[in-house]
């Protein structure tokens, strides 16, 4: 297995929209292993194959809820909606940072597990708003996308701020 290279935010690819999945091959395969990895090794509870540079509808995470177990979501769609919660959300892409977000509090989304078996999950809670972040990075949307205009001015600035302290390191 494989740790791969996160994209950081404001690469272009993070704005790109995956593309459907058509064949499960050994390839998929390693994608999805070398997904887990990386986001173990980054501490992280989702991850979607955009992020990794890979435009492929394709989203795993762990549902820290229920014993961590693993979730993959090949050409995940959400089918139902409802509530509204609000949680403080970050994500690897734009590391440390993180913003109230409004999302839906309870989804049923359907996708394809790993083994191309058709899997429709009813989630809520920090796993509805997971789901729902790793399907956004699917669209080429992130979260500092649904803040308020001044919000997301605020960690763009932030954002450009580090970088330059990085450049002059």
């Amino acid at each position: 297995m494989t740790v791969l290279k996160i994209l950081q935010y404001p690469n272009k690819k993070l704005r790109e929209k995956a593309q459907l999945v058509t064949a499960l091959n050994q390839k998929i395969q390693t994608i999805i292993k070398d997904m887990f990895e990386t986001m173990y090794e980054k501490n992280g509870i989702g991850l979607a194959a955009t992020q990794v540079g890979i435009p492929l509808q394709i989203i795993i995470m762990i549902d820290i809820d229920h014993d961590e177990k693993k979730i993959v979501l090949i050409n995940p769609i959400i089918i139902k909606k409802n509530g509204n919660i609000k949680t403080r959300e970050g994500c690897l892409s734009i590391p440390q940072e993180r913003a109230f977000v409004n999302r839906f509090q309870n989804i049923i989304v359907k996708g394809l597990n790993e083994k191309g078996e058709k899997k429709i999950i009813t989630a809520k809670g920090t796993l509805s708003v997971c789901i729902q972040h790793e399907i956004d990075h699917l669209n080429g949307i992130l979260f500092i996308d649904r803040l308020s205009f001044l919000k997301r001015q605020i960690i763009e600035k932030k954002i450009k701020k580090n970088k330059k302290n990085e450049n002059n390191i």
